[in-house]
């Protein structure tokens, strides 16, 4: 049966033994599993600071694996190049970039300022739009999120459903530790922003270092009520905070 003809309880069944079953596999396998065995699956990454695990474990599982990079107009110029230079590296051949509707910036941020007023109708038109456009034509989503990042992730699974779409975590379990330790066994490029104490890396204007004994997402949004852009749902709702 197509997965697009799945009742939303049978989606909540293929979670919940989804999350039993592989509680105790190792993530390369259960990202091969994801994209073999649930349809057409796309990886979605912001090729922030750890984003090169999920990469490349995708990248070892199928190159040609979709891959959809979020580019709001307001990401560092070292995301940029890193994404291009990760992309080359790994060799993945199918990264979509993905950016706001011309029309959006145009009627709702004209000048680029939205954000000093309102960061989630800014976030809203940059990242959550546009995601939710490019997502259509798929059954399911990989993400990078962890239990680590602290805030609504603690309680992270492996999969969950959101809306008529499981999305899967494969690195949901993982500490600071094990991805830091991933990145030097192979030999993966960081991101040339942790150099300079930035532990999660988003937009430009929403984003700072963080502070020894921080969370790793304590520098984004910092100072605001807020610590998720909105793309992520919980119980039907936008996670902001």
């Amino acid at each position: 049966m197509p997965l697009e003809a799945l009742a939303y309880p049978m989606r909540e069944d293929i979670a919940a033994t989804i999350n039993l079953q592989f509680a105790e596999t190792d993530a390369q396998s259960f990202v091969e599993h994801v994209l073999t065995e649930h349809g057409n699956v796309a990886l979605v990454s912001s090729f922030g600071t750890e984003s090169i695990v999920l990469l490349d474990l995708v990248a070892r599982a199928d190159r040609n694996a979709p891959v959809l990079f979020l580019e709001t107009g307001m990401l560092f110029a070292q995301t940029l190049e890193y994404q291009q230079d990760v992309a080359e590296q790994l060799g993945l051949t199918n990264v979509k970039v993905v950016r706001p509707a011309a029309e959006d910036l145009k009627t709702k941020d004209p000048f680029g300022r939205l954000h000093m007023g309102d960061t989630d109708a800014c976030c809203d038109i940059r990242k959550v739009l546009p995601l939710e456009r490019a997502l259509t034509p798929y059954d399911g989503w990989i993400t990078g999120r962890k239990r680590v990042h602290g805030g609504q992730r603690k309680q992270l699974d492996l999969a969950e459903v959101e809306g008529d779409r499981l999305k899967f975590n494969p690195l949901a379990h993982w500490s600071g530790d094990e991805v830091r330790g991933y990145i030097e066994a192979k030999g993966l490029p960081k991101h040339p922003l942790i150099s300079q104490g930035y532990a999660s890396v988003g937009c430009a204007p929403c984003t700072s270092p963080t502070k020894a004994g921080e969370d790793p997402r304590a520098g984004r949004w910092r100072g605001q009520d807020k610590d998720e852009c909105g793309i992520h749902f919980i119980d039907g709702k936008a996670v902001r905070a």
